[in-house]
């Protein structure tokens, strides 16, 4: 398989409810539609409950009260998916997703009958959308941020003490996930050692650098379930 990426958005929303979220005590017993493994897990260490479904569900889900909130994009995708009309309140950042790859898997028989001029084409097509599509969502979620607030949503944030728990408690999910499986140990490790390189520039130019190095899970625990 070549797998070319071609698109990349920042962090999603949060949370969407009905009942303020403040503090992480107000997580539990909530039912709320969240995506991903690692991310029900940690809900359910701060006492929630992960409930799966489609996003085309979430709306309904909303409106009749069978999920007491959830996540599904970034602000504009959410703006244009009414869910405004349905839920009053917004708990932010979203801690569950920080960013999303998109990409096409090109089976590597077909890539290898592709031309080496056709090749390169789709390569600088992937790049060149890859640089937009970040700056198209930004900017978007930037105007329907300022919709969710002149319609009248209440916008909350977890402060820096709440948010660096629930980095502390994610650590110990994804230590646990990733050696329930070497792909996922792979990865995971892949990722880390990625972000240690980077902290190096990222930290000498802190603040003026992009995001933050997080103080993520044990590298060398997860290094030694990669087999």
């Amino acid at each position: 398989m070549v797998y070319l990426p071609y698109g990349v958005t920042n962090n999603e929303s949060g949370f969407r409810t009905n009942k303020a979220i403040r503090t992480l005590k107000d997580l539990e017993g909530m039912r709320l539609r969240l995506s991903g493994l690692e991310q029900g897990r940690l809900l359910e260490k701060l006492g929630g409950s992960q409930v799966s479904m489609a996003g085309g569900e979430i709306y309904q889900a909303l409106e009749r009260g069978v999920i007491d909130g959830a996540e599904f994009s970034t602000p504009n995708v959410d703006w244009s998916g009414g869910f405004q009309q349905v839920a009053k309140f917004w708990a932010t950042p979203g801690w569950h997703q920080s960013a999303s790859l998109f990409g096409v898997m090109i089976n590597k028989a077909s890539w290898d009958a592709l031309s080496a001029e056709t090749q390169e084409d789709l390569k600088v097509a992937a790049q060149a959308n890859l640089i937009w599509s970040l700056s198209f969502t930004e900017k978007r979620a930037t105007e329907a941020y300022q919709k969710f607030v002149d319609y009248g949503i209440e916008i909350t944030r977890y402060d820096d003490e709440t948010l660096a728990r629930v980095q502390e408690m994610a650590n110990e999910v994804i230590e646990v996930t990733a050696c329930e499986n070497p792909d996922s140990a792979k990865v995971y490790l892949s990722q880390l050692e990625y972000l240690a390189d980077y902290a190096k520039w990222r930290d000498a130019s802190a603040p003026f650098n992009l995001g933050r190095t997080p103080d993520g899970p044990d590298i060398e625990k997860i290094r030694a379930c990669v087999k």
